[in-house]
């Protein structure tokens, strides 16, 4: 149990450090006022790359817990199975589009480099 949330802290702060890093590079270069322009490329990359890498990762196991408990349901009573469907593809819809969220943001900011 310690494990895990070792791994979720660990993922936890990858996830924050990923997410800030182009707003400090942003903030450092606008701070010193000099160019610094390879260290602002270098941290938009990074944090688009790992950004939109995240979020598909989390994205793929949200998917993933919502088709198994679904199935689970449908295999437990076949009778719901028309019930179940709808709210589960709308489930799918939300998740996919957080990812798709995030990959419009690393455009714009590949779009900075």
């Amino acid at each position: 149990m310690n494990r895990k949330k070792a791994l979720i802290r660990v993922v936890a702060l990858v996830g924050l450090l990923t997410l800030a890093l182009p707003t400090l590079v942003l903030a450092g270069d606008e701070a010193e006022g000099k160019g610094g322009d390879f260290l602002m490329k270098f941290g938009l990359a990074i944090g688009a790359g790992l950004g939109l890498g995240l979020a598909a990762f989390g994205g793929g196991l949200g998917q993933g817990k919502t088709a198994a408990a679904a199935l689970e349901g449908i295999a437990r009573n076949p009778g719901a199975a028309d019930k179940m469907f709808v709210p589960m593809i709308i489930g799918l819809a939300l998740i996919e589009s957080l990812v798709l969220y995030t990959f419009i943001i690393s455009i714009f900011l590949q779009a900075k480099i």
